[in-house]
């Protein structure tokens, strides 16, 4: 062989070893256009037992579970408490300031409507969808529904497709501040501007002046309530109102105020204990939401509450609006903040623990080379389904060393923080649903496995969830009839 032939054939061989390993990563990242959730990844479970009790084959695999989530529905036939008529659409449309917008409206405008109940009582709401192209479902943020009614597209619904009904049904079980906004090809429509508040106030009503601040970014100009300008809150001097701030975008939140003020709840749980803040700014992950009280000067002046760019004036009609506060350096941990309180359960003695470690790297997620997220090392598709029996206590540990923040969102669970960097808490419970991991963090969590379902466990920045920061946590037994895909394309992110 001459050396001329010998240089070309190690270079076809080199060139082979570079490319035959690149075409199987290429050709292993793509998925089918129909499948199935539980044909995803690998199942980790924790350490505890891979059947509630009996042997129900591999739910990875064979699909022998014995519950779908079809069947996890509020199985009261009794008549709704609150009926609410929801129509979906999209185009331009107006927002509150005059802002005119290219997204999606429900009834006409963007937010939704803001829907109100009382706790206990039976919630039922009719979703149309008028002429959304790509399909709506309604996710019901940080509320432990019934896993049917989660309205996640592919896993707990088909969505819903233009000229089509679907009807959610649930019993408002927590009082608390949350909202609802589409999972169907979520990074688009939640940006776009299908979303609404959702408010369950107590069994026998607020026990003070109550607003809801929703922020949300329509095409790079932050609102609160869909206004640019501030939002007044007309208070007698002396009351107290709750502000109930929910970041419905994809970037933290951060909120303070002019006079002292207090946080009250935390992802629809209250705080216990909680004292006064001053000269400080809560941040509020993307997602969660936080209920804080201010009182209205006895001097008949007013109070601005800053949500990031937007304010929120509370005071008598004709007070002046104070000039918004500059934004504090300092923070409030939530960490240390209020006093403790029972638990009602042990995390030091888990059934279950589990990592989720974030991290990036160089590869190709359906079929695209990139650098994506990892979760545990592994790429989308090949993520952990973290699975868990009904009753379970599960620790979880999160650490991110993926280079910036993740607002992590658990699906149909409250969790509550144990640690994070290894300093423990000390102050009032801190339940949450969603939690901001900043680069570096390192979070202790542990909650009870009381919610059969499949559930998703993912980052609520949405374009980050679209490009594979998505897991699952399942419960052993459980199966979905739902797909990826499909004749109703389904595409939850």
């Amino acid at each position: 062989m001459t050396k001329e032939r010998r240089r070309l054939l190690l270079a076809a061989v080199a060139t082979l070893a570079i490319v035959v390993p690149l075409a199987w990563l290429w050709q292993a990242s793509r998925m089918p256009g129909e499948y199935s959730v539980m044909e995803m990844g690998y199942a980790d479970y924790g350490g505890g037992p891979t059947s509630a009790g009996h042997d129900m084959g591999h739910l990875h695999g064979d699909g022998t579970g014995e519950m779908s989530v079809a069947d996890l529905v509020d199985h009261s036939t009794a008549p709704p408490d609150v009926v609410v008529d929801l129509v979906a659409r999209q185009g331009r449309f107006t927002l509150a300031s005059g802002q005119s917008v290219d997204g999606f409206t429900l009834n006409g405008s963007s937010p939704g409507p803001t829907i109100e109940v009382r706790q206990g009582q039976l919630l039922e709401v009719h979703l149309r969808n008028d002429d959304v192209d790509e399909g709506i479902t309604l996710h019901w943020h940080g509320v432990d529904v019934p896993n049917a009614e989660d309205g996640v597209a592919g896993v707990t619904q088909d969505a819903v497709l233009p000229g089509e009904d679907y009807t959610y049904r649930f019993v408002a079980g927590d009082p608390g501040t949350y909202w609802y906004h589409s999972h169907q090809v979520s990074h688009e429509q939640v940006r776009g501007g299908l979303l609404g508040a959702l408010v369950v106030l107590p069994r026998g009503g607020a026990e003070s002046e109550d607003v809801t601040a929703l922020v949300h970014t329509y095409g790079g100009t932050q609102t609160l309530n869909g206004e640019e300008q501030p939002v007044r809150v007309p208070a007698t001097p002396g009351q107290t109102v709750r502000v109930r701030a929910i970041d419905t975008d994809n970037t933290p939140l951060r909120v303070w105020a002019s006079a002292p003020y207090r946080v009250v709840a935390v992802d629809a749980r209250d705080v216990h204990g909680p004292t006064e803040v001053e000269g400080k700014a809560l941040t509020v992950a993307a997602g969660g939401r936080a209920d804080l009280e201010v009182t209205a000067p006895e001097d008949g002046s007013a109070v601005t509450v800053q949500l990031g760019a937007s304010s929120l004036v509370v005071g008598p009609r004709d007070a002046d609006a104070p000039p918004p506060p500059p934004e504090p350096a300092d923070e409030v941990d939530l960490l240390s903040y209020g006093s403790p309180a029972p638990l009602g359960f042990d995390p030091d003695h888990a059934d279950r623990r589990f990592d989720y470690s974030i991290g990036r790297r160089p590869g190709f997620v359906q079929g695209k080379p990139g650098i994506w997220w990892t979760i545990n090392g592994h790429m989308w598709p090949n993520v952990p389904m973290f699975m868990v029996a009904d009753g379970d206590v599960v620790r979880m540990t999160i650490d991110n060393h993926s280079g910036t923040l993740h607002p992590m969102h658990l699906h149909g669970h409250h969790a509550v923080v144990l640690s994070r960097n290894g300093v423990a808490a000390t102050g009032s419970p801190w339940w949450f649903d969603s939690l901001n991991v900043k680069n570096g963090e390192r979070y202790e969590i542990a909650f009870v496995a009381d919610n059969p379902g499949i559930w998703l466990d993912h980052c609520h920045n949405l374009q980050h969830a679209a490009d594979g920061l998505v897991a699952h946590l399942m419960y052993v037994g459980v199966t979905t009839p739902y797909r990826i895909g499909g004749h109703a394309a389904n595409h939850p992110e």
